[in-house]
């Protein structure tokens, strides 16, 4: 997989998980609303960490710098 996802990118997919994670242990979030947020966090969590997004993917987008040689 090529990375496509750079770091101002990372950072915000992070945050959007962390966010997530509060919001469902603080009972903000609760029922179905819990469980569909959390598959969303956990699929930002992913993506961040693995810097490959497949909707990029798919749709050519890359945020991250390209390297030229």
């Amino acid at each position: 997989m090529k990375k496509n996802v750079g770091a101002l990118d990372k950072i915000i997919r992070l945050i959007i998980a962390a966010a997530i994670v509060y919001f469902i242990y603080s009972n903000v979030l609760i029922g179905v609303w819990a469980i569909v947020e959390a598959v969303v966090g956990a699929i930002m969590l992913l993506t961040a960490l693995i810097e490959c997004c497949g909707l990029y993917t798919v749709f050519g987008i890359k945020t991250c710098c390209a390297k030229s040689h």
